[in-house]
């Protein structure tokens, strides 16, 4: 169900993360609806003014990954070719043992096989030729797919903005007839809305320290689109553990392409780890202070399993539901063993 429960967890965060601008806009007396419209508009404006000018960039570095995988392939071999010697090596004795294994194993089973029935062609399937225009059109499909599904986003943030105080209202009269059940779920929407709140705020702070300071220092030792990569590295800085190491690994690799030296790849990549490093060691536990803590067994757990039901969005989004998930098991007394083992 990740088509119809993915747009709904994004739209709850857009949510958490402009309804304090909509709170305020309707202290100073302005119609929510205006409020929320004016938020999202904001939020667009914004993202939009960030990645319109690296457009350019990030489509020329998707024009170079070909010519760079190539590259990188003829380097390969001739590395391989050069520093093989005449005396095999194990991984080499090895294959050589498994392609005798296979012919064996032919040669065997062409004497057992039974004999062809007579009346009975046998039929060759063939892949079908790749053509360009088939990939350009579903390329297209899956542009105008991920433009609709950020339509929806916005649109279901913008009613859940607007009608706030009415879905928690019916949330609570629907919840149960004692008043204990009615306590325990306005404290749980109030305390996902200021964890999460503050967990969007500390983590837009941290990815976007991440990323000026990613593209400065790939600006400053030469490296091609550096404010590109910059975005990427605040991007995936939101995925812990996995984000910081997928963007260290491409650039080593970007670095090793454009430098022509094993040193320059490794320098890149490092730098960039040293980066995401002193932002997880020093920056984001003191921000994250006041945000549901959760230990790294289960950070590490979450990420593998939403990863795996929802491919790279679960990525993304598998700290907030976590978050989400502890804050009820927290308020809830059945479930606060479980909570107690999310947290610290």
């Amino acid at each position: 169900m990740q088509d119809v429960l993915i747009p709904f967890v994004l739209a709850g965060l857009v949510f958490y993360a402009l309804d304090p601008l909509v709170d305020r806009l309707q202290r100073f007396r302005v119609p929510r609806a205006l409020g929320a419209a004016l938020a999202i508009a904001l939020a667009v404006g914004a993202t939009a003014g960030v990645v319109y000018p690296l457009t350019d960039d990030a489509l020329e570095v998707v024009s170079e990954l070909p010519a760079a995988a190539q590259k990188l392939r003829a380097r390969l071999i001739a590395a391989r070719a050069a520093g093989r010697s005449a005396e095999p090596t194990a991984i080499e004795k090895v294959q050589e043992a498994a392609r005798e294994i296979e012919a064996t194993a032919a040669v065997a089973t062409a004497s057992t096989t039974a004999p062809k029935p007579q009346g009975v062609e046998r039929v060759q399937i063939e892949e079908p030729v790749f053509r360009a225009s088939d990939y350009v059109w579903w390329s297209s499909l899956g542009a105008v797919a991920l433009a609709g599904q950020a339509l929806l986003v916005l649109f279901l943030a913008y009613f859940l903005l607007v009608y706030d105080d009415l879905f928690k209202r019916k949330l609570v009269e629907n919840v149960g007839s004692r008043l204990s059940s009615k306590k325990i779920t306005v404290q749980i929407l109030n305390d996902i809305a200021s964890q999460i709140e503050r967990f969007l705020m500390v983590q837009i702070l941290t990815s976007v320290v991440v990323g000026v300071a990613t593209g400065l220092t790939l600006w400053a030792v030469g490296l091609r689109h550096p404010w590109v990569w910059g975005v990427a590295a605040g991007v995936f800085n939101v995925v812990p553990y996995f984000g910081p190491l997928i963007v260290a690994a491409c650039l080593g690799v970007v670095g090793y392409l454009q430098f022509e030296t094993i040193g320059g790849g490794l320098g890149v990549a490092g730098l960039a780890m040293l980066i995401t490093t002193i932002e997880g060691y020093w920056l984001t536990p003191t921000l994250m202070r006041r945000v549901a803590q959760m230990n790294s067994i289960a950070i590490f757990v979450g990420i593998l399993f939403w990863s795996w039901l929802w491919g790279v969005p679960g990525m993304l989004l598998a700290i907030p539901m976590m978050v989400v998930a502890k804050v009820v098991c927290d308020r809830i007394e059945e479930l606060q063993p479980i909570g107690n083992m999310l947290g610290e």
